[in-house]
C-alpha cells in the first residue's frame, strides 16, 4: 500500500506543478546543476544526470536550458553554486513531511520554509525527527500494462526489489543505488518509464480527519510550489476516503 499511496503523492504533486512550467523548467535545471556538480557533465558516465536530463527533456525544457545547466554544474559558466538540503518536519496531527530542498541561499529558503509550516499548523523539525519514518528508494513507474510480463523479467534481472501491477501502472521499487540500473535495462528494453527517482516511502501512513486533510493538502501544495522545493515527502493516507474525495474536488 505504500507505494500506491506514494504514487498518488506524485499524481497530486504533478498536477500542481504542471501550469507552472517557467518554475518547473528552473526546478529540473537545478537537478541537473547538482548531478553535473556531484557526478560530472557527461550523462553517459553519471546516471543521476543522464536521469535529471530525461526529467527535463520529458517536461520539454529547451536543450540550450540544459547544456547551461550541465556547464554551471561542472564550473565551465557561473551560477552553480546550489546545494543539496533536506528539510523535515510535522503538518497538522504530526503528519510527516519530507522536503527535498536545492537552493543558493539557504538563509533565505529557511525562514521562507518555515514560515509555510508555521501558517498551516506545522512545525519544521531538525534533522532526523521524522525521517526514520521513511525508507529511501528507487520508484520506477510504467504507465502501461501491455508488457507486463516483459517489464517484470527486466526488472528482476536487474536487481529490482519489489514490483506491484495496479490497475493502471506498474510499480518498481528499487534500493537507491539499483535505480540507474534498472531504468537503464527498461529503457534499453524500450519500456516507456512515466517516472524513474529517488524517493521516500512512508513505512506506515496516518488518516486524518477532513478538515485537518485540507490544511495538510494545502501545505503540501505551498511547499511543492515553493521555488526551491524539488520534492515533498509525506505518510498522509492518499488512499483514505477522505484524502481522495478532497483530491477528486481539487
Amino acid at each position: 500500500m505504500a507505494g500506491h499511496s506514494h504514487s498518488a503523492n506524485i499524481r497530486h504533486r504533478k498536477a500542481a506543478v504542471d501550469s507552472k512550467r517557467s518554475k518547473l523548467w528552473s526546478k529540473l535545471s537545478k537537478a541537473i546543476i547538482v548531478a553535473a556538480k556531484m557526478g560530472g557533465g557527461d550523462p553517459d558516465h553519471n546516471a543521476r544526470l543522464r536521469t535529471a536530463i530525461q526529467d527535463a527533456k520529458a517536461m520539454s525544457v529547451p536543450k540550450d536550458n540544459i547544456e547551461r545547466a550541465i556547464k554551471k554544474g561542472t564550473g565551465e559558466i557561473a551560477g552553480g553554486d546550489v546545494e543539496e538540503i533536506i528539510y523535515e518536519g510535522y503538518g497538522p496531527s504530526g503528519v510527516a513531511i519530507m522536503c527535498d530542498i536545492m537552493t543558493d541561499n539557504r538563509n533565505r529558503t529557511a525562514p521562507e520554509v518555515r514560515k509555510l509550516f508555521d501558517n498551516h499548523g506545522g512545525s519544521l523539525g531538525g534533522t532526523g525527527c521524522v525521517s526514520y519514518m521513511f525508507d529511501r528508494k528507487g520508484l520506477i513507474i510504467v504507465g502501461s500494462k501491455d508488457r507486463e510480463e516483459q517489464v517484470m523479467e527486466v526488472a528482476l534481472e536487474n536487481d529490482a526489489e519489489d514490483i506491484q501491477v495496479l490497475d493502471d501502472r506498474i510499480e518498481i521499487t528499487t534500493a537507491p543505488e539499483n535505480l540507474a540500473q534498472v531504468s537503464s535495462a527498461l529503457e534499453t528494453a524500450s519500456i516507456a518509464m512515466d517516472m524513474a527517482q529517488v524517493t521516500r516511502i512512508p513505512q506506515m501512513t496516518v488518516d486524518v480527519d477532513e478538515e485537518t486533510a485540507k490544511t495538510v493538502l494545502k501545505l503540501l501544495e505551498l511547499l511543492e510550489d515553493h521555488d526551491d522545493v524539488q520534492a515533498v515527502s509525506t505518510n498522509l493516507n492518499y488512499d483514505s476516503p477522505v484524502v481522495a474525495a478532497l483530491l477528486q474536488q481539487s
